[in-house]
């Protein structure tokens, strides 16, 4: 069922629905939790939606939640499996592709180092391999992370233009993904007349959301078996958002670049810079609007990998560009984030309130 909306944009969202509906997009990743909300809007908006993935990472999963297996295409496969990657890719022939299939913990890249390079790096490289073979892709979108970046833990956020160098494997093959997108897209893409971006989101947050070592499902974890939240390194500032953002902010640089191939580049998407908050304030926000006595303890460790305490991103290139901005304060995002989980806990209608939230974000 497609969502009733307006004719043409909702609001200042630059995301534009008529753009996407009948066009054919491929996303890996999709059974993620970021791909799964992209599956749904995107579907609830009319596009053909190609989702290449593993089988859910998490179980319960977003994707299971929805039953998205039977409102896309989707096709079971390895980012790492180039033949295959490209045999689904030449099927379906695509228009867009957004890669997000990735290893995205930091703390399991300490654990399986060469499984996160191989993924992140050669998952990369197959995937624009797999675009560079295939008649009529027009724009690619590569989602990296804010951790790109080499991080001197400055005050002020990091441009488009600074310097990559993750820390840690996963920050570092995300660099690395970085790097071999600029190859391939002056050697072979720009020839092509195709458009590429790499897209540098920061934290998000919301409903359906089930990994582990991740703030927001872990305080769900904690509503749900009735304990206290346990907040590791609650000091450590991060750029959270609302999932819908960065969606958003994808659907919009592939849509411009689709139509424009000057506009593609690179493009950070974080919140404002008062939406920078510490683990610890987010944790207060989220007991204060769950209520029903929920509180935390903090957990410093001593010996844990190392892991970035501060961290903001300039955003002001994809406003200039493009004029999008993020719309939800971390309020508001945390907010739509428990409306979620108190429906998830009682067994409702999770498609309804996801359709809710996806409209009033857009109008």
């Amino acid at each position: 069922m497609l969502i009733t909306r307006p004719h043409g944009k909702y609001g200042e969202s630059m995301f534009d629905p008529d753009f996407y509906c009948g066009k054919t997009v491929f996303i890996t990743g999709a059974t993620g939790f970021k791909g799964a909300w992209m599956s749904l809007l995107l579907s609830l908006h009319g596009a053909t939606v190609i989702g290449y993935a593993l089988k859910p990472p998490t179980t319960p999963s977003l994707f299971d939640v929805l039953d998205l297996k039977n409102r896309i295409i989707f096709v079971e496969g390895d980012i790492r499996d180039l033949d295959k990657l490209a045999g689904t890719m030449a099927q379906y022939r695509p228009e867009i592709v957004i890669h997000m299939a990735a290893q995205p913990i930091v703390r399991e890249s300490y654990i399986n180092p060469v499984y996160t390079y191989g993924t992140n790096v050669m998952g990369t490289v197959n995937l624009l391999e797999a675009v560079r073979k295939c008649p009529g892709v027009r724009s690619v979108i590569n989602v990296t992370t804010d951790k790109v970046y080499l991080n001197h833990e400055w005050e002020w956020g990091y441009r488009e233009t600074d310097r990559l160098d993750g820390h840690d494997p996963y920050s570092n093959s995300k660099s690395c993904s970085e790097l071999v997108t600029g190859a391939y897209q002056r050697s072979f893409l720009n020839d092509a007349g195709i458009a590429v971006s790499t897209c540098r989101a920061g934290n998000v947050i919301g409903g359906g959301d089930f990994a582990v070592d991740r703030i927001i499902p872990d305080c769900m974890r904690s509503m749900e078996s009735g304990s206290d939240i346990v907040v590791r390194n609650p000091g450590s500032i991060r750029p959270y958002q609302h999932v819908l953002e960065p969606i958003c902010a994808y659907l919009c640089v592939a849509q411009a670049q689709y139509e424009d191939p000057a506009l593609a580049g690179a493009y950070n998407i974080g919140p404002e810079y008062c939406d920078c908050v510490t683990t610890g304030e987010l944790a207060d926000l989220f007991c204060k609007l769950w209520g029903e006595g929920a509180r935390w303890i903090g957990l410093t460790q001593e010996k844990a990998p190392h892991e970035a305490g501060f961290l903001k991103l300039d955003c002001a290139r994809i406003l200039r560009v493009l004029g999008w901005k993020p719309r939800w304060h971390i309020e508001d995002a945390v907010k739509m984030t428990v409306a979620w989980g108190k429906i998830y806990l009682q067994h409702g209608d999770l498609l309804a309130e996801m359709q809710r939230q996806i409209v009033s974000y857009l109008t």
